[in-house]
């Protein structure tokens, strides 16, 4: 079946010459409030469409010098357990591994946050840092007797010897402060302490000064609901928009990390389409700032992927 899923209305580039890769996994198995996740990345796609193909932070139009492919959502199967599904999952995002060029960036849209950990053992198997955007720690080690809920993957990470930071926490249970509080390989940013300067620049120094591989993975209700209000688990407080952006600036422009991959999970539509629009252009955002970062305004333009450039 042929994909017809875009970002910007463009067509995709081949894998093999792909610059980013953007993997839509629409699964919602565990969701346990409002559901429609599964509907997230259609949704932020078909937001893109109403994006400009200028992006003014950077100041260039990314995909007149980047490459982009939209690749197959992977979808759950009905007769499927949770476990057959994150198996193939891990299956399916190392070999697409394999038909990408090693320098490529990885955007997977969720879906659920319970995706994240499968994708990182496939893509970076030998450990790293997960930067972890969120309102909810994610840390219990099953919730509605699996440990495939969404709000286990943490855990799921933090078992097989990655490091944590987490940032915009404000909502656990008393295990999850707990294990927090005792383990040395999770630093949490609490959403409270951080809307003091003085925390906030803390939190950025640590982000600058870290070394080798690199997860960002952000739960969209890690900002304010009321900016984005389309989420499963809404929690009051939050990343202002800015402060996202700030985060994944001061990722891009760290050259001693390998960044190549990023999840925004946790998008569910609402009415208003805001919520899916402002996750749109902070896809547009992480590729851009990614892309400039990574020198990629340096090739010759090669109008867009449609062959038009931009007005």
């Amino acid at each position: 079946m042929k994909n017809q899923m875009q970002f910007l209305s463009l067509p995709s580039a081949p894998l093999t010459e792909t610059d980013v890769v953007i993997l839509p996994v629409p699964h919602e198995q565990t969701v346990t409030y409002k559901p429609g996740t599964a509907n997230g990345p259609q949704a932020i796609l078909a937001a893109s469409e109403q994006l400009e193909f200028y992006e003014e932070d950077m100041g260039w139009c990314p995909l007149e010098y980047m490459k982009l492919a939209v690749v197959p959502a992977i979808t759950s199967n009905a007769d499927e357990t949770d476990e057959m599904f994150h198996n193939r999952l891990f299956e399916t995002t190392q070999q697409l591994s394999h038909e990408l060029p090693d320098e490529a960036l990885l955007i997977a849209l969720g879906g659920e946050h319970s995706i994240t950990p499968d994708m990182l053992f496939a893509r970076i198997p030998h450990g790293g840092t997960v930067v972890h955007i969120d309102a909810h720690a994610d840390l219990r080690p099953s919730y509605h007797g699996s440990i495939y809920n969404h709000a286990c993957p943490m855990l799921r990470i933090r078992k097989r010897g990655y490091q944590l930071i987490q940032i915009g926490i404000r909502s656990l249970n008393a295990d999850e402060a707990t294990r927090i509080a005792t383990d040395d390989g999770i630093t949490a940013w609490f959403d409270r302490a951080l809307q003091q300067p003085a925390v906030w620049q803390q939190l950025l120094d640590q982000l600058a000064a870290l070394t080798g591989p690199v997860w960002l993975s952000i739960d969209m209700d890690g900002f304010d609901p009321a900016l984005i209000a389309g989420v499963g688990t809404p929690q009051p407080g939050g990343l202002s928009w800015h402060q996202g952006l700030d985060i994944v600036q001061t990722l891009t422009n760290n050259r001693a990390i390998d960044l190549r991959n990023i999840d925004i999970v946790e998008l569910a539509p609402e009415p208003s389409r805001v919520s899916e629009m402002m996750t749109a252009k902070l896809v547009q955002k992480c590729f851009s700032y990614w892309g400039k970062a990574n020198g990629y305004h340096q090739r010759a333009p090669q109008g867009s992927q449609s062959g038009v450039d931009d007005e």
